[in-house]
């Protein structure tokens, strides 16, 4: 499923990014090499970043 529209960004991706470390969207999204644009997408990435890390 996409979670960004703007950076192509897929949930795939964010649980990868989770698992590397990263806590919060904005690392994720850099570690991504993206950013955030429009920040529609935050508290969803947020919440898949928790929900990963919570599984680990």
């Amino acid at each position: 499923m996409i979670v960004c529209v703007c950076n192509n960004i897929r949930e795939t991706e964010l649980r990868e990014a989770a698992k590397t470390g990263c806590r919060t969207a904005c690392q994720s999204y850099k570690a991504l090499g993206h950013r955030a644009k429009c920040g529609q997408c935050i508290r969803f990435a947020r919440s898949i970043l928790n929900e990963a890390r919570d599984a680990a």
